[in-house]
């Protein structure tokens, strides 16, 4: 089998002005998609998701760039995968989709599961984690987010991260008004779902050290990049003040980037994504911060397919925890896929076919024409 082409769709879907989502000061006005076909001389052809945020339009002009170097190649080979070199997004975006779409078709290939080329005994199934926690403003009705927080425990999921809100310096927010929302929080929540912290690096270390202490005392998961990733030193002191994990490194894609994170203990759980580095690099990033006692939970935001990849690499995981699940994509999301696979009591159950077990929807760039600019703009007030 031989590579003869790669393709590269490029989607969007603009949200509706009332599902429109804002976090700090950018507001999302649209859903984007990349998505990594890669055809061949046999059977089969691979497929998979780009994180967006190397900006669709760009991802295809680097695998223009790749597909130079791949056709003509044994897909099997791993020698032909790109290496993503952690100072471009868009180059390793289109590393991440590249790599997973070759899981893909070597999967379909060999008719195993991309997890089960992964790992001897997989799990079929991978705990979700609702993401979102995006839709709430400090100005008009912040407790909106205990009503989302409700919404996914009706919905059968047992985790849920949300972000600190609206931009701070807007209305006056502190660290004991923020805490003040949480502990309100907690209290509807009630133990029915477990609480994950996104501090999205908006954060002082002195404000994320109170946060740290009561939302550890709270019973908080995790608390997510609550300070710049550049601070590494300031990560080490968080997680040595708190049982708590702090975790980090969404925007990482190499082993060697989270070298120095691992040796002085700034994060307790690492969290690339397969979208954005590839599958062959998170899990080789996922079994070296196992060695060093740290958990691996990838950041996984956009679309269905890439969900796909990142679960079958957490069921792979020498210790498997979560796969995240963006709640404010909108229909994009699921809709590029023919099927949606069964989530079910807030575990995603794995198909039991071969590769990353779902098929590309037909008709996808007339029916999601890719649209130029940004996904967000900035807000003012």
């Amino acid at each position: 089998m031989k590579i003869t082409s790669i393709e590269t769709l490029c989607l969007s879907r603009p949200h509706e002005p009332e599902n429109q989502w804002i976090t700090s000061t950018a507001r999302s006005v649209k859903a984007d998609c990349a998505i990594v076909v890669i055809h061949t001389d046999g059977d089969h052809q691979g497929i998979g998701e780009a994180c967006a945020y190397g900006v669709p339009s760009l991802i295809r002009e680097q695998m223009e760039w790749f597909s130079h170097e791949l056709v003509g190649c044994d897909p099997e080979d791993p020698a032909i995968v790109p290496h993503p070199n952690g100072s471009n997004r868009t180059y390793d975006a289109a590393v991440g989709g590249v790599d997973s779409a070759l899981w893909d078709l070597r999967g379909k290939a060999s008719g195993k599961t991309v997890s089960q080329l992964l790992a001897e005994k997989p799990l079929e199934r991978v705990r979700l984690y609702a993401s979102s926690g995006c839709r709430y403003d400090w100005r008009e009705r912040p407790e909106q987010l205990i009503d989302e927080a409700l919404e996914y425990i009706a919905d059968g999921f047992t985790a849920f991260k949300f972000r600190i809100g609206t931009h701070w310096d807007w209305d006056g927010v502190t660290p004991d008004r923020f805490l003040q929302l949480i502990e309100k929080l907690v209290a509807e929540v009630d133990g029915r779902m477990e609480l994950i912290l996104e501090g999205n690096m908006r954060l002082s270390e002195a404000d994320a050290l109170v946060i740290a202490a009561e939302i550890d005392r709270l019973g908080f998961i995790w608390f997510e990049e609550p300070i710049p990733a550049s601070e590494i030193d300031g990560y080490a002191r968080l997680n040595a003040s708190v049982n708590m994990p702090i975790s980090g490194g969404e925007g990482s894609t190499t082993l060697e980037r989270f070298q120095p994170y691992l040796e002085k203990k700034a994060y307790s759980v690492v969290q690339p994504d397969a979208g954005l580095c590839g599958i062959s690099e998170c899990l080789r990033i996922g079994r070296t911060a196992h060695r060093w006692g740290v958990d691996l939970v990838p950041h996984n935001w956009h679309n269905g397919l890439m969900t796909m990849a990142n679960a079958h690499l957490v069921a792979a995981l020498p210790n498997p925890r979560f796969c995240e699940l963006c709640m404010i994509q909108g229909p994009l999301q699921w809709e590029i896929l023919k099927e949606k696979p069964v989530i079910r009591d807030g575990y995603l159950e794995l198909p039991d076919r071969p590769g990353l077990g779902v098929e590309l929807a037909d008709d996808l760039e007339d029916r999601f024409p890719y649209i130029e600019g940004s996904y967000a703009v900035t807000d003012q007030r």
